[in-house]
């Protein structure tokens, strides 16, 4: 390491003392680690969502489940319902199976080697917990890590391919001490200085060390391969009301969405006409779409008063809705069903 990087950490913790971000699940500068449940469960919800969106989820959890003992005795249906809105649903049912192993063991592993094993946790998760909430050096690499490392080194190769070098150059610049509180500096200046488009270069404490404002164009940094297009889905949704109920269906436990309450659908085929084949007086209540990590879905809504329910399951007051705890995309045809 060059005498520049060795002050990189220095400056950057000078500046994080000064400059913290307020966040639920954190502790101040200078203050005791915070719980490992507490940094566990936020890292789990900050994957592919912002801090904006997870607070108040955070908030909810925190408030029913305070522990986590309390949240591996929770019923998975529970979660899964607190979980609705947030997406990518598997880590919802990671986070139920991790908090019983957790609880098993009788508390939070503090090595990245053991908190890797717990289910859902990968090395970014492993490195966060063991280096915020244990004081360990671990090598804490999040979507603003590399922007930061990315243009203070020029590093010209793509994402996602350039991975391992942004790790090697991140663990160059972490310090042994205070390893926790520097990712989180990190992770504020990303989010707050160093911005994916016009940077606050004027302002960054390590701007003197950075190989891309040197060059003057910090922003094309980091820099990414070309996105290929999303396939398209098609599918329908059944919206079959009663009595001021809806009738609901329990998604299979493995798959896309899992173990989540729905509204009936036709198993999203190429065509998404299958309620033309399905018996009563069906109404078209218009089109929703919904990106999903790897396809694009658009769901055809049919709504009907008459037609018997599709499937097993139950039926939902509609005034109470909100508390099935619906995936987003069947959130979505539900609004228009109740819209049409």
């Amino acid at each position: 390491m060059s005498a520049s990087e060795d002050s990189i950490p220095g400056r950057l913790l000078d500046w994080y003392d000064r400059h913290a971000r307020a966040l639920p699940w954190r502790s101040p500068p200078g203050s005791p680690a915070p719980d490992p449940y507490r940094v566990w469960l936020s890292e789990v919800m900050l994957q592919q969502t912002t801090t904006a969106a997870v607070a108040p989820y955070y908030a909810r959890f925190l408030e029913r489940w305070p522990t986590v003992d309390a949240l591996a005795a929770a019923d998975d249906a529970e979660v899964m319902a607190a979980w609705a809105g947030l997406g990518y649903y598997s880590r919802a049912r990671n986070l139920i199976a991790a908090a019983r192993a957790v609880a098993a063991r009788g508390g939070f592993p503090d090595s990245e080697g053991e908190l890797r094993a717990l289910p859902g946790v990968g090395i970014y998760i492993a490195a966060a917990v063991a280096a915020i909430a244990f004081g360990r050096r671990a090598v804490v690499v999040d979507a603003n890590v590399e922007r930061v490392v990315s243009r203070l080194f020029a590093i010209s190769a793509p994402l996602p391919g350039v991975r391992g070098e942004i790790r090697r150059w991140t663990d160059a610049i972490t310090p042994a001490s205070r390893a926790g509180d520097f990712a989180q500096a990190m992770m504020d200046l990303g989010a707050t200085i160093c911005t994916p488009r016009d940077p606050r270069c004027l302002l960054c404490p390590i701007s003197g060390d950075c190989a891309a404002r040197e060059e003057g164009e910090p922003a094309r940094y980091p820099v990414r391969a070309a996105k290929k297009a999303k396939p398209l889905r098609r599918g329908t949704a059944f919206w079959v009301e009663r009595n001021g109920a809806v009738w609901l269906v329990r998604r299979p436990g493995a798959g896309l969405l899992g173990g989540m309450r729905a509204l009936p659908d036709d198993g999203w085929s190429a065509r998404g006409d299958g309620a033309g084949e399905r018996p009563g007086d069906w109404r078209d209540a218009g089109v929703v779409r919904h990106g999903f990590t790897h396809f694009e879905l658009e769901l055809a809504v049919r709504a009907s008063r008459s037609a018997e329910p599709v499937g097993p399951g139950e039926w939902w007051p509609v005034s109470d809705l909100e508390a099935a705890g619906l995936p987003t995309v069947f959130a979505k045809a539900a609004v228009r069903a109740l819209a049409d």
